[in-house]
């Protein structure tokens, strides 16, 4: 799943696009790459980047001065995809090529067809990738933070006063997981992941229950087992909750990710009505809403915190 008003948006400007492709010639790398634009974080932006993102301001119908524009979202994305690997929350490679092939259908374009017309505008698939990685990853990361991080926590004021609109104390269901994870190294991702996948779905009819989860992970090569702890269902992540909400057996179905094949074993569950759960509630609740209105005060926030603490040159 793509989160964020800007993709919503890229792909409407993509689907007149779609219709009418009228594009200007795109600068050469030769010409693009020849200066620093900025560096953050000792991490340099370069020209080159500025216009790739600016041609994609361009598809996306943007007004004001695109490469100022460009270079302002290139250094936020510079802090984001930092703060995304510190937090080890980042979309798989696998997770990103989905959603580049399910934005090309959507514009009725095949995968080659839509990085046809990428470079054709001077964008770029690769750009376009990264783009994506970073918007599918960022609202985790901040969900994790507002959310479930309970960072910035909400007053006692507040609750009270949520749930004096609301009438009563949300309910939510608690979780005790487990990840069991196959692992799939990255240089053999292609050859083995079928087989690794066969043997995850096979693995759930014999798992023996979170407790013996060690020692089952044991009798298998490079399953590994770790304990997730309490999670209530507002502070799932998004590619995981669907899979939890229709686990059977006690185990989800297995999935893909960046570190192989994975599935959760539920080793209880719980409704919860108390302060804590209330806050995850509301502040799910304020996370739909912004996703709905395209705004969102705790994005801006923490792009602001990360903005004060980052050391940003323009050469």
């Amino acid at each position: 799943m793509i989160a964020g008003r800007a993709l919503r948006t890229t792909m409407t400007a993509f689907a007149v696009l779609a219709a009418s492709v009228v594009i200007e010639p795109a600068m050469t790398t030769a010409q693009a790459a020849s200066e620093i634009a900025a560096v953050v974080n000792k991490v340099p932006i370069t020209s080159n980047d500025v216009t790739r993102r600016a041609a994609f301001l361009r598809l996306q119908r943007a007004k004001g001065d695109t490469k100022k524009i460009a270079r302002e979202q290139l250094i936020d994305e510079v802090l984001k995809r930092e703060e995304v690997a510190r937090v080890k929350m980042s979309v798989s490679t696998d997770d990103v090529d989905r959603s580049f092939a399910r934005f090309a259908a959507s514009n009725k374009m095949s995968p080659q067809q839509m990085g046809q017309v990428l470079n054709q505008a001077g964008v770029g698939v690769e750009h376009f990738k990264s783009f994506i990685a970073v918007q599918m990853s960022w609202p985790r990361v901040v969900n994790a933070r507002f959310a479930g991080g309970r960072s910035g926590r909400m007053s006692n004021e507040e609750l009270v006063k949520r749930m004096a609109e609301g009438g009563q104390k949300p309910v939510t269901t608690e979780y005790v997981l487990q990840q069991i994870i196959f692992v799939v190294p990255e240089a053999k991702r292609k050859s083995i992941l079928g087989k690794r996948m066969a043997e995850a779905k096979a693995s759930r009819s014999k798992f023996p229950g979170c407790e013996q989860a060690k020692t089952f992970a044991a009798t298998m090569l490079d399953v590994s087992v770790k304990p997730l702890g309490r999670i209530m269902l507002p502070e799932l992540p998004a590619d995981w909750k669907p899979f939890v909400e229709k686990a059977s057996g006690g185990t989800t179905e297995p999935r893909a990710t960046e570190k192989g094949v994975e599935f959760l074993a539920i080793c209880s569950e719980r409704q919860v009505s108390d302060d804590v759960a209330a806050e995850v509630v509301f502040r799910a609740e304020d996370l739909i809403k912004a996703e709905k209105t395209g705004e969102d005060p705790n994005d801006k926030k923490y792009v602001e915190e990360l903005r004060s603490k980052a050391q940003i040159s323009y050469p």
